[in-house]
């Protein structure tokens, strides 16, 4: 069908287009008849199970069982290849390349699937992700190679070539030179959020290529600035991952550890544009709800940040940061050796007439001291309860069983996890640092300590079905929740973040931290900003200084600061910016505020002006477009068309924290900035 002498003008690569959808089309055809049959056949197949099932024997069931599993799992492959060709059918291909190897050129044209026809017993269009595609982001026309399962191939391109096709039409089309992959960027950049999430495929860098197929590393740290593209990174990774290990992992095994439902709804539609389905996602919170068996009531990560910025505590902040120091896991250890040699005192008891000795006793203890502190009780009275049978023939009964089992517990100074918990800051010497916060809960830092002791001494299992953890948002996390982490999960893991954005300047982690919890890490920096214009990126900078940052080249207005003479006259800016929206093109506007408590008190004074206003919050599921109000720890990780940042006053923000939040705020926007404030402008924009 293609052949390297041929479509070498736009016009002949828009009959090969034409050419490939009809071929396309009829495989589609094809693949609704094989959709359709398998219903009927599984259809009957169920009704004949149910109509004959009195007179049928076992065997017979479980083999007509056997074949409606079979049948369905032939279903869904159907439909997900019919899924697959839709996709196709809308943009079949974004790129080319033809290589030269052994002297016998060949065209590749590249897309988000691969597309085999029967017909000429070859690809018409490879994925993404096979080895062959990697030259498109690699190499430019020269000397290339890939890694195929045999060993490196090498060879030369001779064309490179990017499309934009939509709908089946081809809207341009970019031939070989040297800037190729930014021209296609800039174009892809220029567009609304929404869309640049889903085509950010067809724009891959070469950085980013490298990190997206490393296949080798059990743990990759990806430290990349604000918009660098590091979520995208990471969602294509997973892809790159289920394809080349497609037969050892599904998408149901890979979990990603998000900052809240909102981010998880926000990345939701990448995963399945690249022709997977959606995989695992969970909280940290929630983890550590889980370790704990929701035996204990603890602050929220959301809460433990919104009263940061609301109180000026600084017995707070003293108690946030020495949990989040390296040395708290250090010291904890330390605590649970000090129990091992403590905790237990060996006391003389009988069962009947049976006496039961110290030495015994110890010698048990010290038997098991492999297993956790508060396993080895079990473990104890299953000694004695054998040794009574062997050397006494004696056979206990339940009651003196419950008998044994309390006398050994009697014999632990203490057993209960808070008391031990409570009795760790005793040990140390800083009782003060040990404080509930509202309602009889721990406050958040105290969650990961709780749940690492009681993984110490009473066990857990690991969970094993789990074969690749995505961390993101890695800076909001401490050495014990990495500590924590790396004992749940031991499969490999991809974590990626920016210790710029941590919204608790007080307890986070960097690369370095991270490191040394998985000292085999990989790491790789990410230095490019795709996100921002140059202008809003250049203004973040003056909030978060960044030496090292390189922005893509692509410009447009200069973000506005408003000064106002009262709150009145402030939420009149506001509101004319978000009268004005409609008009801009773009899809979605983010009114960013230092805390929930001010995105609640803007929200309900511009309800009453503008009805199309959405909030999102600790409690919201999904991400919302159009026009949103919330506050900069629920924007972490969001991106929008233009972004206004109000009340930016000296007294709003000037603490670290609040410069942290700044931050984060003004790097969410893409195409617009607009800031506001009463009294003097904060000392970070002016």
């Amino acid at each position: 069908m293609t052949h390297p002498t041929i479509n070498k003008t736009e016009k002949e690569e828009k009959a090969h287009l034409h050419a490939l959808l009809d071929r396309l089309a009829v495989a589609m055809e094809d693949s609704d008849v094989v959709v359709r049959e398998q219903a009927s056949d599984l259809q009957e197949t169920k009704d004949y199970l149910y109509e004959n099932k009195t007179g049928m024997d076992r065997m017979e069931k479980e083999a007509v069982r056997m074949s409606i599993t079979h049948m369905a799992i032939k279903g869904e492959k159907a439909l997900d290849r019919k899924k697959r060709l839709a996709r196709l059918m809308d943009s079949p291909y974004f790129g080319r390349i033809d290589f030269h190897e052994d002297g016998q050129p060949r065209p590749y044209y590249i897309g988000v699937h691969s597309f085999f026809d029967p017909e000429e017993n070859r690809n018409l269009v490879h994925d993404w992700r096979a080895p062959v595609s990697s030259m498109f982001y690699d190499f430019e026309t020269g000397p290339a190679h890939y890694e195929a399962p045999a060993g490196q191939v090498k060879g030369r391109l001779t064309l490179k070539r990017q499309y934009r096709i939509r709908q089946g039409k081809m809207e341009f089309m970019l031939e070989n030179d040297l800037n190729i992959h930014d021209e296609i960027l800039q174009k892809e950049l220029s567009k609304t959020a929404s869309q640049k999430m889903k085509h950010i495929v067809a724009t891959i860098q070469r950085d980013q290529n490298a990190a997206i197929r490393n296949a080798e590393s059990r743990v990759l740290i990806i430290q990349g600035l604000a918009g660098s593209g590091k979520t995208s990174i990471a969602l294509h990774r997973i892809a790159f991952l289920l394809y080349r290990f497609r037969d050892s992992i599904r998408s149901d095994e890979i979990m990603i550890l998000s900052p809240n439902k909102v981010f998880a709804d926000y990345i939701s539609n990448v995963l399945p544009e690249l022709g997977e389905e959606r995989i695992l996602e969970a909280g940290m919170e929630e983890l550590t709800g889980k370790v704990l068996e929701g035996r204990y009531k603890f602050q929220g990560f959301y809460e433990q940040v919104e009263r940061l910025l609301e109180k000026k505590n600084e017995a707070l902040r003293e108690r946030i940061r020495f949990r989040a120091d390296p040395a708290f896991v250090a010291r904890l250890n330390e605590y649970l050796v000090h129990l091992e040699n403590t905790n237990f005192t060996p006391a003389l008891f009988s069962v009947g007439r049976y006496p039961i000795p110290e030495d015994f006793l110890l010698e048990k203890y010290q038997k098991y001291q492999r297993l956790p502190l508060l396993r080895r009780i079990p473990a104890m009275v299953g000694e004695i309860v054998n040794d009574l049978a062997f050397y006494y023939q004696h056979l206990v009964t339940a009651a003196e069983r419950t008998h044994i089992r309390k006398s050994v517990e009697g014999m632990f100074r203490v057993l209960n996890l808070a008391a031990m918990y409570r009795e760790f800051f005793d040990w140390l010497g800083r009782p003060e640092l040990l404080r509930k916060a509202g309602g009889g809960r721990y406050e958040y830092a105290d969650a990961a300590g709780l749940a690492y002791l009681k993984m110490q001494v009473d066990g857990l299992r690991p969970l094993e079905q789990v074969k690749h953890l995505v961390v993101d948002e890695m800076q909001d996390y401490t050495p014990l929740q990495y500590a924590l982490l790396a004992r749940l999960f031991p499969c490999n893991k991809t974590i990626l973040g920016d210790s710029n954005q941590t919204v608790n300047p007080y307890a986070g982690s960097d690369a370095e931290s991270i490191a040394r919890v998985f000292p085999k890490a990989d790491r790789v920096r990410m230095l490019r900003s795709y996100r921002s214009t140059v202008e809003i990126a250049r203004f973040a900078q003056r909030i978060r200084p960044t030496p090292d940052m390189e922005v893509v080249e692509r410009h447009g207005n200069e973000p506005s600061v408003t000064p106002c003479r009262d709150d009145a006259e402030e939420l009149e800016a506001v509101s004319r910016l978000v009268t004005a929206f409609p008009d801009s093109g773009w899809e979605s506007l983010g009114i960013i505020c230092k805390t929930q408590g001010q995105a609640d008190r803007l929200y309900h004074t511009l309800k009453e002006r503008h009805e199309r206003l959405c909030m999102i919050n600790e409690k919201s599921e999904a991400f919302a477009r159009g026009v949103v109000i919330t506050s900069a720890h629920m924007a972490k990780g969001l991106e929008f068309d233009q972004v206004i940042v109000p009340h930016c006053s000296k007294k709003n923000y000037d603490s670290p924290a609040e410069r942290q939040m700044l931050y984060v705020a003004c790097t969410r926007a893409m195409h617009r900035l607009d800031l506001t404030h009463t009294g003097k402008a904060s000392r970070f924009i002016s």
